[in-house]
């Protein structure tokens, strides 16, 4: 006897039936499926979901193409249910794939447009076969349900960044669903160019986003330690002990920067942030003063962060007048910038004038309210001023805010320690 004779016959209507009975519990498991996968993938950027159950439609147009051998009164075809994750970065790609290997049981992976010749056009992506996991199973089908398809569900989950899942879909119009294949080599080669175009801009995309991580480890190494030197600072004037060396202890803790690329102006940046955080302060000085020359003045903004950055440098070399300058010249450039405003604060403070130190914490918090470092500083500000309850409610806020509670622990017992000698009752936090 043939397969062909061992095959079931299947009654569209019957199968019809069977499949808009099951559709409603087959929803719940994507919800379900598609929670879960939100909570276990962790990505650069936040990716979005889609998911859909394949429609009676296809459904039998494929299980015709299949002719499947097994009695079940719904036979399955593997990507009954689907769930696509549309990342941003290529990078992203290969996140989601480890962590989904990691946390689900995987059945098959495929990877679409892998090996395609040059000037080939068709979509990329990454199609991954999983078991439900049983619990979502045993919670959501029931046997009245389970009885109608007798192999383990699965779902496919599809992995793209947006513009192959955009090439993915206008293909899907123009090619699968027209039934429609090009036979003109010009035709041919439009397709493989705009399919081309789309993946170099996927790379490209790529390339700014490992650039701009780099700058961003540059940017928030050279803060940390900026706002380290400031905790020295402050931390030395609250002691009233001797000199502190700061430059050696604040060169120490920079570390080593990471290699850097050269030729544009956001390269120079790169550089000069290189030199500033492993200490080589006259050089990122220089490179930052290159910057400002090269900078016109229909880039505001621009002027406005170079000067802030070049102050830091002074700031670092102990020369806070210069720094003080620079913080006013990017204030000027740009009112907003908040950073700049707080900085200035700092450098009042740091050249014992707590007053004006206020009026320039009070100006960053009014451009940006939740930057608790310049509520904490502003409380150093009005302990040097001896305001030890106005301190102590900054000092609150500031830990409401997110300042972590050893940061402010020796300014916290000073505090504490002053409003029990002149028995002033001590505002505690909420």
């Amino acid at each position: 006897m043939s397969a062909a004779e061992h095959r079931p016959f299947y009654s569209k209507e019957a199968l019809k039936r069977a499949y808009e009975t099951c559709k409603p519990f087959f929803t719940r498991v994507l919800d379900a499926l598609q929670h879960e996968l939100k909570k276990k993938l962790s990505c650069t950027s936040t990716p979005a979901f889609k998911y859909r159950i394949k429609s009676f439609k296809s459904y039998y147009v494929k299980l015709l193409k299949q002719q499947p051998c097994n009695k079940a009164s719904l036979p399955l075809v593997t990507d009954m249910l689907g769930i696509r994750i549309i990342c941003a970065f290529l990078e992203d790609i290969a996140l989601v794939e480890k962590q989904i290997r990691e946390h689900f049981q995987v059945y098959e992976i495929e990877r679409k447009g892998e090996g395609r010749a040059f000037g080939e056009f068709g979509y990329e992506s990454i199609h991954m076969l999983i078991y439900i996991p049983r619990d979502i199973h045993n919670e959501i089908l029931t046997r009245d349900v389970q009885h109608i398809f007798s192999e383990p569900l699965l779902c496919e989950i599809q992995i793209r960044t947006i513009l192959q899942d955009a090439w993915a879909e206008v293909e899907h119009e123009l090619v699968y669903k027209a039934e429609f294949s090009p036979f003109s080599d010009p035709l041919k080669r439009k397709l493989a160019s705009l399919n081309a175009m789309l993946g170099l801009a996927d790379v490209v995309f790529q390339e700014i986003r490992d650039y701009q991580n780099k700058l961003n480890c540059e940017l928030d190494r050279r803060r940390e330690a900026f706002y380290e030197r400031a905790d020295i600072l402050s931390a030395g004037k609250l002691d009233a002990g001797g000199e502190i060396d700061n430059a050696s202890l604040f060169l120490k803790n920079m570390g080593n920067g990471s290699p850097y690329a050269q030729g544009t102006v956001d390269d120079m940046l790169l550089e000069a942030l290189h030199a500033h955080n492993v200490g080589n302060l006259d050089t990122a000085i220089d490179i930052y003063s290159r910057i400002l020359q090269l900078t016109d003045a229909s880039h505001p903004v621009v002027l406005s962060v170079i000067y802030k950055h070049r102050g830091m440098a002074y700031f670092a070399k102990n020369e806070y007048e210069k720094a003080k300058q620079d913080f006013l010249l990017s204030v000027e450039k740009d009112e907003n910038n908040h950073m700049a405003l707080y900085y200035i604060g700092i450098m009042y403070s740091v050249l014992n004038d707590e007053k004006n130190a206020l009026v320039y914490f009070d100006r960053a918090l009014e451009k940006n309210a939740y930057n608790y470092h310049a509520y904490y500083r502003k409380a150093f500000a009005l302990f040097r001023l001896n305001r030890f309850k106005e301190a102590l409610e900054n000092l609150n806020t500031a830990c409401d805010l997110g300042l972590k509670d050893d940061e402010g622990r020796q300014l916290r017992l000073l505090l504490e320690e002053k409003l029990d000698i002149m028995d002033i009752p001590k505002i505690h936090r909420s």
